[in-house]
């Protein structure tokens, strides 16, 4: 019996020995854990901080801004309701419409202003459909557009932008909240008669400071342009541009609410290669000048002198139908 029982020194050791191999399963243990934190695999849902920057531009793109976009480019790393809360005082307020259809702004801003409930339906993370609605048609900000420009560049893409059935954008309706010019006939041009003398909705007193046209000298002192934008019946503005918008337009019929563009390029005798030039480069600014003019509740006619040039233009963009107008009268 007494070889059975261990000796003082063989306790010791015994206990040295189970308390090392607890420790080293401890350590063991531990290993595995960090090896898992370390190799975890992201959740496919969660959006990388490039994509999330990518959605926050392509939202942002939706948006009037006043600056052209720089906030929203300068904060689009952020998440979206920190870019919102940033970036509302560049907002153009005057041309959007705050809807809290989920009924918690009004919850959460309870005695706040206005202004708060807006700013609390902006920042939704998510997108609510018929939350935010945009009056009139959104020209990009030239910021946004470089920045999404620059994705496109780097992703191998000719375009990035929000796809318009499935971009994650506030809704825009086609019926602005302030009132809009009535659709009028389009009878066929007569000269200077064109278009007829029609009421409009827009009073001058609602419209914003930059749409309440303005008198400004005309830009050149081409006598046949001047001739042919004097001609125009009812124009308002003979003798000078009518600045509306930042633009300065060869005229304007007050009473039919019609801003008009004169052009009167020799068309006919240009070469085909520069005839395509010029075509393309007029699509391009009367699409342009057209929104500029809807946007301030004004219609928008464009006056040529050669039949070709009016015949090109309709067949270039078909949406110039009915904006060109052959002036006969010059």
């Amino acid at each position: 019996m007494l070889y059975d029982i261990p000796s003082v020194n063989e306790k010791v050791l015994i206990n040295l020995l189970s308390q090392s191999q607890i420790f080293f399963r401890t350590c063991i243990t531990l290993l595995l854990l960090l090896s898992a934190c370390v190799t975890t695999q992201p959740n496919p849902k969660e959006p990388v901080a490039g994509d999330s920057r990518l959605a926050n531009l392509q939202r942002a793109a939706t948006l009037p801004w006043m600056d052209g976009g720089r906030c929203a480019v300068q904060e689009a790393s952020e998440p979206w309701p920190m870019l919102a809360e940033r970036c509302f005082h560049a907002l153009d307020q005057d041309r959007v419409l705050f809807r809290d259809t989920t009924g918690r702004c009004a919850v959460a801003s309870v005695g706040a202003a206005p202004l708060a409930v807006g700013l609390c339906v902006l920042a939704a993370p998510e997108i609510i459909v018929g939350a935010v609605i945009v009056a009139g048609v959104v020209v990009v900000g030239f910021a946004i557009e470089e920045a999404l420009d620059a994705y496109a560049l780097d992703m191998g893409r000719t375009q990035v932008g929000p796809a318009p059935e499935t971009r994650p954008v506030p809704e825009t309706t086609p019926a602005p909240p302030k009132p809009s010019p009535k659709k009028r006939p389009k009878p066929e041009p007569k000269g200077p008669d064109f278009p007829p003398v029609g009421p409009t909705e827009v009073t001058e007193g609602e419209r914003r400071p930059e749409c309440k046209p303005r008198r400004v000298p005309p830009k050149g002192g081409h006598r046949l342009h001047n001739k042919c934008a004097d001609g125009i019946k009812f124009n308002a503005y003979r003798g000078a541009n009518a600045l509306v918008n930042g633009k300065a337009f060869d005229a304007l019929q007050i009473v039919a609410g019609v801003l008009w563009e004169v052009k009167t390029d020799n068309f006919d005798s240009y070469p085909l290669a520069l005839q395509v030039i010029v075509l393309r480069k007029n699509v391009d600014d009367f699409l342009f000048e057209r929104e500029l003019a809807r946007a301030c509740g004004f219609d928008f006619r464009v006056g040529v002198r050669s039949a070709t040039h009016k015949a090109m233009l309709e067949t270039e963009q078909p949406q110039l139908k009915g904006v060109i107008v052959l002036m006969d009268w010059c």
